[in-house]
């Protein structure tokens, strides 16, 4: 039996778009979703197993594993795609804004490697991780620091998960900035927007889907960054 993908937060966005990729060509997929969207049925019609998950505790990632480890001998890949997007406000405690941030970002993360170290290596082909990062890990954020602080977390995890796993399993991450707009967006700030890159557009998701596509498939890229940006970093 193919092993299948994990994929965290895959009922929206770049998530989504992945695991309907790999449903189409016939590759097994376990999505996780924290809100039950109408994609999640999208999902399971199309065959995924779709589990729900909360990442924002410690027993909600304990009981996510136990249930992992229940349906999978084994694993292909796993996408770490889910993601939230706390500011920093007057209204808000900065330690607990800190603490949310690091808790999905890098401790979830950081949690399932090692839990499911023995299913990515119990594959019989090379495996893959990936984390989905984002561009501010390269210059920060005066509005979401936590968030900022907490991706560049789990972008030094790469590096590190891809010395302990090696040469079994290659680990990847994907730095992604402007990839799709959201339906209210104003044109004034799409506008606005496509200007901080030097390819001025928003590609959607098969882009991040293409290049996720490429981690896979590669042999060897191991503990590197893919910057998704349009040249973001030229601007």
């Amino acid at each position: 039996m193919t092993a299948p993908i994990l994929i965290t937060g895959a009922s929206q966005r770049i998530g989504l778009a992945f695991a309907m990729h790999c449903l189409e060509q016939e590759k097994p997929v376990i999505a996780t979703y924290r809100t039950r969207r109408p994609a999640v049925d999208t999902l399971e019609q199309a065959g995924a197993r779709c589990v729900h998950a909360d990442f924002a505790t410690n027993e909600g990632i304990d009981s996510f594993i136990r249930t992992l480890k229940e349906e999978a001998s084994s694993l292909r890949a796993i996408i770490h795609n889910a993601s939230d997007w706390l500011p920093e406000s007057a209204d808000s405690d900065p330690a607990e804004v800190m603490a949310a941030m690091m808790q999905i970002h890098s401790m979830t993360p950081y949690r399932i490697n090692l839990a499911c170290r023995h299913l990515l290596e119990n594959s019989d082909s090379a495996t893959d991780v990936v984390h989905m990062t984002d561009y501010v890990v390269e210059k920060g954020s005066a509005k979401h620091i936590a968030y900022a602080a907490s991706k560049a977390a789990l972008e030094n995890l790469t590096l590190s998960f891809a010395r302990l796993l090696s040469p079994k399993v290659k680990v990847n991450s994907i730095a992604p900035s402007l990839i799709m707009f959201n339906e209210g967006d104003s044109e004034a700030y799409r506008e606005k927007t496509l200007k901080k890159s030097l390819l001025g557009i928003a590609p959607g998701e098969e882009a991040a889907v293409q290049t996720l596509q490429f981690l896979l498939d590669s042999p060897y890229v191991t503990g590197r960054r893919i910057g998704l940006d349009g040249g973001r970093h030229l601007v």
